[in-house]
């Protein structure tokens, strides 16, 4: 079932996605607009979620940072998505040799509220990395994660491991673990509909009559 849930969900969009949960009450499941693909050619990023967060902190020694870092690293789910609340502005949590790691764990992508750096390294392995800015500074000595699998918050969006979520050049929607099928249900058949509305106007129909045939748009 989640396989398939994956799939399909994949072959949606988030626009489509925002408007089925708006519809069932669920406004508050896009991320800040600000977290982009680090890879302009990224397409779509589809999965369940697996969280962490942390914070800084500048008692650590590099050693006790770095182990703290890799620890996350060798914790972090396969066939999930890592989404990560780092609490700070100015640090990387991401880079390249990370972005290895996790891709060959089978980690689908990585979101971070946050920084990343090695951008032209990581774009070049296809590891799909969503973060807000690109610094070249480091967590050594200065962050630590402190909370793994538990919820998080970005922007307006509450996140639990186990939620799913899409991104697409639109942006990115967290859907909950509860709603998911009902959700991808949903939105396929926006989705038909949608086509029927847009084969209609590219067949010349009035917009405003497309959309009271379909009350759609």
């Amino acid at each position: 079932m989640s396989d398939d849930l994956v799939t399909r969900l994949g072959r949606l969009y988030t626009s489509a996605v925002h408007d089925v949960l708006r519809g069932l009450g669920h406004e508050r499941c896009v991320l800040p607009p600000d977290i982009r693909a680090i890879d302009p050619a990224q397409k779509t990023l589809a999965g369940r979620v697996w969280t962490v967060s942390g914070h800084v902190d500048r008692t650590k020694s590099a050693d006790d940072t770095l182990l703290a870092w890799t620890g996350l690293l060798s914790k972090a789910p396969g066939d999930h998505i890592v989404m990560c609340q780092p609490q700070n502005d100015w640090i990387a949590l991401m880079g390249e040799l990370s972005a290895n790691a996790l891709k060959l764990k089978g980690v689908r992508g990585y979101v971070v509220d946050g920084g990343a750096r090695d951008i032209d390294l990581t774009r070049a392995i296809g590891f799909p990395v969503y973060c807000s800015f690109a610094t070249p500074t480091d967590i050594v000595g200065r962050w630590i994660p402190d909370r793994f699998g538990e919820p998080i918050t970005i922007g307006e969006v509450t996140i639990v491991t186990g939620d799913w979520l899409l991104a697409d050049n639109d942006g990115i929607v967290v859907i909950p673990a509860a709603m998911a099928a009902d959700v991808v249900a949903k939105t396929e058949a926006v989705a038909t509909t949608e086509n029927k509305v847009r084969t209609a106007i590219l067949g010349g129909m009035d917009p405003q009559a497309a959309y009271l045939r379909f009350r759609k748009f």
